[in-house]
């Protein structure tokens, strides 16, 4: 077990010497702190300096890494390598913002021959729809792209569909359709012209529940206007890997499906053809910027060394955080209304990812693994739960996310958001003595409750501007940080079983509550009565 090693003894004792220690001593005992902690690339600067460590907290977290084989593990999922053990396949999304000219390999064949002819099939499709050059089945141009998907296949393109808003076509709607209940696909086509209007069915196997469900009902919506099943192959396209029903649905696999690869992990793929709906939005050349900036942080996570690497340093926080300080949750807090998606996107990247129980050798680990992440754009959240993160019992350390200028320059709006930002990260970090408030002339009874304790920590990241390649850098930040902290707990970070009992299950549920003749239930009694109950009320 990973809290056996000599590294994290070292650390737990180390900790011991730091738990009570407060942020307004620490800046004190150390003028250069805010320089010493600070680390800049790929157009991000990361300000790490209100955090609740010193030199020496870094250098044993950087040896236990080290021990962990972070660096190794790196190195062998950039090689390719099958490092997903429990499907024994490689973790290659890398390979999909590989802009560079060099070769990546998995089994022996280089596949960016293939990625980049993925790419440029997405790019023509784009380049007509946006164009106004793909016409409908009744000659029509396209002006409503829907994606329906779930999960990866949704939150990746969904997300950074509304974090690129300044960059879309404005004369073309582009919605994301995922839930199975009946009102998301419903409101996103109530508005919209079947003529006009064209679905991307995002599915690898082309059989995921959700999806075929949402995709059928889309099939109804429009022949119930078009009267023709000839017009799906001008309405559908599909990203998928299984030709043969995509071609059953209708659609044309030959022309109209975009591939990818089993190497791409669901909750990775954004820069696959499952960002299509994205690139018809912002047009290929700013889809393509966005890979930029991940390959610039694929790059700087690759080559820098562990000091001055800003994945590795933001997982070793976590780590300091979630097994040391009994950190459960973790924050993001973008101070940018465009990324109003990004922690919905995170927590899937984190706890899908990093949400286990098991370590590699099969055994049930005795330390805490992935934090539960949440969050939401400043300064909403300030006046909404910031009050527990300052005043509450639980340490919640935090992520603050910001720019220096603004997509949408009106009057002091963004020198307002920035001052709140940094402003919280300030009264976070030192609070607010009791000394502090008597100055003031505050009674004295009233003292206790507006004291803040402070030391709760925070890091910042900023750059100058929301751009593809800035979004693009930024999510790559985090999606190597989540796969250094899933190497230091040695798990399998790019599974996810535990999704699969639920679909199981529910597939027997939908034949009970769907049978004419009343099922024999053998749930628990509780499932059985639900069963029992949906089937009463259902139509009455």
């Amino acid at each position: 077990m990973r809290n056996e090693l000599s590294q994290w003894r070292v650390l737990q004792e180390h900790f011991e010497s730091m738990r009570e220690l407060h942020l307004r001593d620490l800046f004190k005992e150390d003028k250069g702190r805010a320089e010493k902690f600070r680390l800049e690339a790929a157009g991000w600067v990361l300000d790490y300096s209100k955090n609740r460590i010193n030199q020496k907290t870094m250098e044993l977290l950087h040896q236990l890494a080290k021990t962990c084989g972070v660096e190794q593990a790196r190195d062998a999922m950039f090689a390719g390598e099958h490092i997903n053990g429990t499907e024994d396949r490689a973790v290659f999304h890398v390979a999909l913002r590989n802009t560079s000219d060099e070769p990546m390999y998995v089994d022996g064949k280089d596949v960016m021959p293939e990625v980049r002819e993925v790419l440029h099939k997405m790019a023509e499709f784009s380049r007509k729809i946006r164009a106004g050059q793909w016409w409908g089945h009744t000659g029509k141009p396209i002006r409503n792209v829907i994606n329906v998907g779930i999960g990866g296949s949704d939150l990746g393109p969904a997300m950074a569909t509304k974090a690129l808003g300044a960059y879309a076509q404005r004369d073309l709607r582009v919605r994301f359709v995922s839930n199975i209940d009946a009102t998301a696909l419903a409101e996103n086509v109530r508005d919209l012209n079947p003529e006009e209007t064209l679905f991307v069915i995002a599915s690898k196997t082309f059989t995921t529940q959700e999806t075929l469900t949402n995709a059928r009902s889309a099939r109804r919506w429009l022949l119930d206007s078009l009267k023709d099943t000839a017009a799906v192959a001008r309405h559908f396209v599909a990203l998928s890997t299984a030709a043969d029903r995509v071609a059953e649905f209708g659609i044309d696999a030959r022309k109209n499906m975009f591939r990818f690869w089993d190497w791409v992990g669901g909750r990775y793929s954004l820069c696959s053809a499952i960002g299509l709906g994205l690139m018809v939005s912002i047009g290929p050349e700013r889809f393509f910027e966005m890979l930029d900036g991940f390959h610039a942080m694929d790059e700087h996570f690759r080559k820098a060394p562990m000091e001055k690497n800003i994945p590795m340093t933001m997982a070793l926080l976590g780590i300091w955080y979630i097994n040391f300080f009994g950190a459960e949750t973790h924050a993001v807090l973008p101070y940018e209304q465009y990324l109003q998606r990004l922690p919905a996107y995170l927590q899937q990247a984190d706890m899908e990812s990093n949400g286990k129980s098991i370590n590699k050798s099969g055994k049930r680990v005795t330390y805490s693994t992935g934090p539960v992440i949440w969050g939401e754009p400043g300064t909403n959240g300030q006046h909404a739960f910031y009050q527990l993160i300052h005043q509450g019992t639980r340490l919640i350390p935090a992520d603050f996310i910001g720019f220096a200028r603004s997509q949408n320059p009106l009057g002091d709006h963004h020198d307002k958001l920035m001052a709140n930002l940094m402003a919280q990260t300030e009264a976070l970090a030192f609070g607010k003595t009791q000394e502090e408030v008597l100055a003031e002339g505050v009674d004295s009874k009233d003292v206790p409750f507006r004291t803040f304790e402070g030391n709760r920590p925070t890091n910042t990241l900023v750059s100058k501007e929301l751009t593809p390649f800035s979004l693009g850098a930024l999510i790559a930040a985090y999606e190597h940080k989540i796969f250094c902290q899933g190497v230091i707990w040695d798990i399998y970070s790019f599974d996810q079983w535990g999704v699969q009992l639920g679909k199981v299950l529910a597939g027997k549920v939908l034949e009970e509550i769907s049978s004419e003749s009343e099922p024999e239930l053998s749930h628990d009694p509780s499932s059985n009565w639900l069963i029992k109950w949906y089937r009463e009320n259902r139509k009455t």
